[in-house]
């Protein structure tokens, strides 16, 4: 038994070790991409990556809708909507809104499981652009080193241009412009108030909701969005 659990101690401290020299690497990769996106578009992310290996089981053949637009071809409409709905201090935070992130875990304590995240857009990103959907505290670690990057190497508006251009919207719909054409027949540029509310309200379950779908529970959050947009702040 004592030979056992040395063993295991032994390969424990190897493995930290490995870790201790590997992840300066990785760390340094992922800095070098997020440096280089500060001034070039992804091709993809991760996220849509593993969105369309989904799809591919069912079908060989599907591909996703996703066209980048700059950020100025984007709705403003939108920029509020999408700020008052996930991050009403994005300007003011410097990736992490500890608030929200306190709030979240006191409602998650209050209901036995979690109904809340707290994520900011940085965050999300972050998890967008690099990470797998499993949920550990090693992948929320490297989400919060990537926030941190992404809020040092980028200013918030490029921040702000990434999320709107990479956000999932609906089955193998990514991006504000491919989700303007889907579900309204219009460009992102062209998106009123009342559909960039949709479109915010929406994000949490994008793939749940048919074209222009709408539930009681969408008309009272796009209501509360419509009400909040006034007072967000874009970059």
């Amino acid at each position: 038994m004592l030979r056992k659990l040395r063993r295991a101690w032994r390969i424990a401290i190897f493995v930290l070790v490995a870790l201790a020299a590997v992840m300066p690497a990785v760390h340094a990769w992922y800095y070098a991409q997020i440096l280089w996106w500060a001034r070039h578009a992804p091709a993809s992310t991760a996220f849509m990556e593993r969105r369309l290996d989904a799809l591919r089981e069912k079908d060989p053949r599907a591909r996703l809708r996703h066209h980048w637009v700059p950020y100025a071809r984007v709705s403003t409409e939108l920029k509020r909507a999408v700020i008052a709905a996930e991050d009403a201090k994005f300007l003011d935070h410097e990736g992490f809104d500890w608030e929200a992130i306190q709030k979240a875990i006191e409602k998650n304590e209050r209901r036995g499981r979690v109904v809340a995240g707290g994520s900011t857009i940085s965050q999300q990103l972050a998890k967008n652009l690099f990470l797998s959907g499993e949920r550990s505290w090693l992948r929320k670690g490297q989400e919060a080193v990537l926030t941190a990057m992404l809020e040092h190497a980028m200013e918030k508006r490029r921040i702000l241009e990434l999320y709107l251009n990479f956000a999932e919207w609906g089955e193998g719909v990514f991006g504000a412009e491919a989700a303007a054409r889907h579900h309204f027949g219009v460009s992102a540029a062209q998106l009123d108030a009342t559909q960039a509310a949709w479109l915010a309200a929406i994000l949490p379950s994008p793939r749940r909701y048919a074209r222009g779908a709408r539930t009681p529970y969408l008309d009272a959050r796009i209501a509360t969005i419509r009400r909040r947009m006034e007072y967000a702040q874009i970059p």
